[in-house]
């Protein structure tokens, strides 16, 4: 796999899992008030919309890189799912600089992964 083809794959993963992130984000807050809220629920279904969407299409240049073990296809998409969760959150900011630095690293090297061990 090419350092560019990896690199795609990141990409896609990493807005796949930033999207998935923005869904989970706001179904936390579908039922916070004891009714539904029909405009979180929205907002979560978009984020999973765009986040499956991107997800498939970054199955086509993993399959043509070789990556076909689900492991790696999910690894940098939780990743980036968790991260973006917290960076929704607003907590990721109010995190010590040392965790901060730990969870880009984390997603680095998923990614790096991916690349290197090409599924």
């Amino acid at each position: 796999m090419t350092v560019a083809t990896g690199a795609l794959i990141f990409a896609l993963l990493a807005a796949s899992g930033f999207a998935d992130s923005y869904g989970f984000y706001y179904a936390s807050k579908i039922w916070q008030h004891g009714s539904l809220s029909w405009l979180d629920l929205g907002r979560a279904g978009l984020g999973w919309f765009v986040g499956i969407s991107l997800y498939v299409v970054a199955l086509r240049p993993m399959g043509g890189a070789g990556v076909t073990s689900a492991e790696l296809q999910t690894a940098v998409w939780f990743a980036m799912t968790i991260v973006g969760v917290v960076v929704f959150s607003g907590r990721f900011f109010s995190w010590q600089r040392l965790d901060q630095a730990v969870a880009v690293l984390v997603v680095l090297a998923l990614g790096w992964l991916l690349v290197r061990t090409g599924g």
